[in-house]
């Protein structure tokens, strides 16, 4: 029973060791996404919600509505509920095309070892490369899987973002 639970942890230790340290650092890279997106879903569902509610308060206690005032301080409500559901975009929009650029670093890596091989022995022997193409095609592999397994969620908060600022603008009213 527990060789099932501990397969997956073997795995990714193979994946580490055929792909060498770039591949360590796409998988960190990963681990910071997905906790950054499971941060955001957890602000969407449990924050975001009392936070509206608060600010809907104090602009409804507000003696009047009409003036210049009053409507700076109403961009400033929902400007900064869009600051509040946009927190660690711009982190997550870098990892996303930050992963593949990774693996491409590996894959070159990878080529070179393939390159130096050759040169060292002084043929391209299919074996003495296979180790090299490995290591390279590892690494775009998990560039590529990281990264295309961020892109909707991202996408997602985005969409989320736009229509939730919309929502609330129309929430405000005058």
């Amino acid at each position: 029973m527990p060789e099932v639970l501990l397969a997956p942890f073997h795995a990714v230790g193979q994946l580490i060791i055929a792909g060498g340290p770039l591949v360590l650092w796409i998988l960190l890279a990963g681990i910071l996404m997905w906790t950054l997106i499971f941060e955001r879903l957890w602000f969407f569902q449990t924050q975001l919600s009392p936070m509206v509610t608060g600010l809907l308060a104090d602009w409804k206690g507000r003696p009047e509505h009409q003036s210049w005032a009053s409507h700076q301080v109403r961009k400033a409500m929902i400007s900064r509920l869009n600051g509040a559901m946009a927190e660690n975009m711009p982190v997550l929009k870098v990892l996303i095309p930050m992963c593949p650029l990774l693996g491409l670093v590996g894959t070159v890596h990878g080529m070179l070892e393939v390159f130096d091989s050759m040169a060292i022995l002084g043929s391209a022997d299919a074996r003495t490369m296979a180790s090299g193409v490995s290591k390279a095609m590892n690494c775009t592999m998990t560039g590529l899987a990281v990264s295309v397994t961020g892109m909707y969620p991202v996408f997602h908060f985005q969409s989320a973002i736009r229509k939730q600022t919309e929502l609330l603008a129309d929430r405000f009213t005058f």
